[in-house]
C-alpha cells in the first residue's frame, strides 16, 4: 500500500533526523534532540515490531506505545518551536505530519481495543 503507516513513520524518522542535525550546538538542543529522535524512532520501530507478535493483545500494546511515542515527539518538536531554537518553519511540517500519524495510530488503537475485548 503506498503511503503506508510503515513507510510513513519511516520517512518522518528520517526528516526528524534531518532537522536535528541543522540544530544548534549546544547543550539544550544536544538534549532535546536526543530525546526527538528516540521518541520519532520509537513510533515506527513499535509499529514493524507488531507485525511480528504473536496475540492480538500483544499487537494492540505496540499500537500504543508507538501513539505514546509519537505522542511525546510532538511534545520534543513544540518545544524546539516554542523555545525558537529553530524556525517554525522547519517544524512546523513535522508537528503537522506526527499529529496525523497521532490520529491514525490513535484509531488504530481504538479498532483493536474493540477487537480485542470482543
Amino acid at each position: 500500500m503506498p503511503n503506508s503507516l510503515r513507510e510513513r513513520t519511516y520517512n518522518f524518522t528520517l526528516k526528524v533526523i534531518n532537522l536535528s542535525s541543522k540544530l544548534p550546538n549546544n547543550r539544550a538542543s544536544w538534549i532535546i534532540s536526543d530525546q526527538l529522535i528516540r521518541s520519532a524512532s520509537s513510533i515506527g520501530a513499535n509499529h514493524v515490531e507488531a507485525q511480528a507478535v504473536s496475540s492480538r493483545l500483544e499487537y494492540k500494546k505496540f499500537f500504543e506505545i508507538s501513539l505514546k511515542s509519537a505522542n511525546e515527539t510532538k511534545y520534543w518538536l513544540s518545544l524546539l518551536k516554542d523555545a525558537k531554537i529553530i524556525d517554525r518553519e522547519k517544524v512546523e511540517p513535522l508537528i503537522k505530519e506526527v499529529d496525523e500519524i497521532c490520529k491514525m495510530l490513535g484509531q488504530s488503537v481504538i479498532t483493536l481495543k474493540s477487537k480485542v475485548s470482543s
